[in-house]
């Protein structure tokens, strides 16, 4: 986060806390007025700092029942950006993370049941740039 002053890293610390959080809250926070605050949001968004903002929805209450991780490893001719592509066509990949290690990539869904994971991770594999899958299925979550 180099650019990024110490304010700026609280406001941002406070917005993964909740991105709803109003602007004259973060201000009295971070010590200063709103219109300071809302220059630095709207700096850091055009920067790319920040890059969206979403929700997180309570388990079993909006349709996708199951959260699982899967580990993808990739033929060595494969740039890990590929799998990126391919998985783009995929609703259910909230997040793909790539690793250093083995696995090569790290991907985050979210599935109705675990017949739909099977599809979801059958699909990864017929793409052409997976070889290999791993699933972890979450049992139950914590955050901070």
């Amino acid at each position: 986060m180099a650019g990024l002053d110490e304010v700026d890293r609280r406001i941002l610390d406070l917005l993964r806390e909740d991105a709803r959080r109003p602007l004259s809250d973060i201000a009295q926070r971070v010590n200063l007025t709103s219109a300071p605050v809302k220059r630095r949001i709207a700096r850091m968004e055009r920067d790319g700092v920040i890059v969206g903002y979403t929700i997180r929805t309570a388990p079993g209450t909006a349709g996708a029942e199951l959260e699982a991780f899967t580990e993808l490893r990739v033929s060595g001719s494969t740039d890990v950006e590929e799998v990126w592509v391919a998985i783009q066509q995929l609703p259910e990949v909230e997040q793909l993370f790539t690793i250093a290690g083995d696995p090569d990539a790290l991907m985050r869904l979210r599935v109705d049941n675990v017949e739909h994971l099977q599809r979801v991770v059958n699909q990864l594999r017929r793409s052409g740039t997976v070889v290999g899958t791993k699933t972890l299925i979450v049992l139950r979550a914590w955050e901070r």
